[in-house]
């Protein structure tokens, strides 16, 4: 008898689960707020990621960042796939490292460095070059539209300059655990390239 009621409840349910469940295009299913739908704009399929420029006295610095950005993209289910093909990329993402500083937090009692913070900052543009939105500037939404008429007496309208986002990722480490400036720009350079995936994401 407790047989036949859990199949007949299982029969009335799955209508009632199915209608509940919303199918989206592309094959993504909603249900109760929760998506399998990725947290990226389908329509922008790849990226271009150029090797980060360098404006800092720490040399080097921009080729790790560069890599960790295109890695942490691969890692993203549902993220623009990057190219190195021009012609190819939806999108382009250039990175520019501005700052670099290091301080003390604690010393010990001899005055040596006990924990010591590294601190980058990075200026990030996400530009859109698909046809018909160029000038966009993804990592700071501003619609430009080629084709709109200026105002009778007003010069034809240009692509507004991108404001970039600045982002500001730290590293800290303790020499007396053995750990070193390259220790923290290492982590510095993760929490960074997480801090630029994360922008890349739909707001919803």
């Amino acid at each position: 008898m407790r047989q036949i009621r859990t199949e007949l409840a299982a029969i009335f349910l799955l209508p009632a689960l199915a209608l509940l469940a919303g199918c989206e295009n592309g094959g993504h299913f909603t249900i109760f707020g929760y998506t399998t739908k990725p947290p990226f704009d389908e329509s922008i399929r790849t990226v271009l990621v150029p090797t980060a420029l360098n404006t800092t006295y720490l040399r080097g610095i921009e080729f790790p960042l560069t890599e960790e950005v295109i890695n942490e993209l691969g890692r993203r289910s549902g993220a623009p796939k990057v190219t190195s093909c021009r012609e190819r990329a939806d999108s382009e993402l250039t990175l520019k490292v501005v700052q670099n500083r290091k301080s003390t937090i604690i010393f010990n009692q001899l005055g040596e460095p006990r924990q010591v913070e590294n601190y980058l900052q990075i200026e990030v543009v996400w530009r859109d070059l698909r046809p018909g939105h160029e000038g966009d500037i993804l990592s700071n939404p501003k619609r430009f539209d080629p084709n709109e008429l200026p105002l009778p007496g007003d010069p034809k309208a240009t692509p507004p300059a991108p404001i970039p986002l600045l982002i500001t990722p730290t590293g800290t480490y303790v020499p007396e655990l053995g750990g070193s400036t390259a220790t923290s720009h290492q982590q510095a350079i993760r929490r960074a390239a997480l801090q630029i995936v994360n922008m890349m994401e739909v707001r919803r």
